[in-house]
């Protein structure tokens, strides 16, 4: 165990930033701007997609669901190997590594946004749709005015498990070679020949970032919580005021 924290000590620039000197990030720092960037697309993009499957029925609803399915039901590692091999076809030119698994990420992600996000349209009341549109609110103004903000906040707290998943799929860029944490921990292991542990060497870190994520998602369920019991408890102690 000495030994092995001694390992850890001497690679630790190596593990948290690669060779970001020499403009190639690795390590920890690739591996948060992988699951950033994959977010920054999901978020907005589930969100649009849930919308779209809240406003129109049918044949549209339909195909989404049957899309977002699909992507789901497909192990993560098969869409990254597939994008690898397919954007540069439909590109014409090579992709950097770390952006093509950044794309397939957000692709992932955004179906289980698109779910989270409806799932939260749908539990809303449905008489605050129609007193909006009572008060001449049209059906987009109501969805991103009144609807949406209510939705977001009630399942923040699955949102942030999703986005805990997601950097936590950042491993599995090795397949393509990309240099995130745990590569560059199984190439340091491969470099000093500690065994039988090779994940060794990336625990620390990515145990960090686990245990910090797991914490605010914590925090916000709570919070979330209590402005949800507020919000139902205040009109009961105004009523009972005489």
């Amino acid at each position: 165990m000495i030994a092995g924290l001694n390992v850890i000590v001497d690679n630790l620039d190596y593990l948290l930033w690669g060779r970001a000197a020499a403009g190639e990030p690795g390590g920890v720092l690739l591996s948060l701007m992988m699951a950033f960037g994959a977010a920054l697309l999901a978020l907005p993009g589930g969100i649009a997609l849930a919308c779209l499957a809240w406003r129109f029925t049918g044949i549209v609803r339909k195909a989404l669901f049957l899309w977002a399915e699909l992507i789901r039901g497909i192990p993560l590692i098969f869409v990254i190997f597939w994008m690898w091999y397919l954007l540069p076809l439909i590109t014409g030119s090579d992709l950097p590594g770390a952006l093509t698994v950044t794309l397939a990420l957000a692709w992932f992600t955004a179906a289980s946004v698109m779910h989270s996000v409806f799932a939260g349209l749908r539990a809303l009341p449905s008489g605050q749709y129609e007193a909006a549109l009572s008060q001449g609110f049209s059906t987009r103004q109501t969805l991103r005015c009144v609807l949406l903000p209510q939705a977001l906040r009630n399942i923040l707290p699955s949102l942030v498990g999703i986005f805990i998943s997601l950097l936590k799929d950042t491993s599995l860029a090795f397949i393509v070679n990309v240099p995130e944490l745990t590569t560059v921990a199984g190439q340091v292991n491969n470099r000093v020949q500690i065994y039988p542990d090779p994940s060794m060497s990336g625990r620390p870190c990515s145990r960090t970032c686990w245990s910090n994520i797991t914490a605010s998602r914590s925090t916000t369920h709570r919070l979330v919580t209590t402005a949800s019991l507020s919000s139902i408890l205040t009109p009961v102690f105004h009523w009972q005021t005489p």
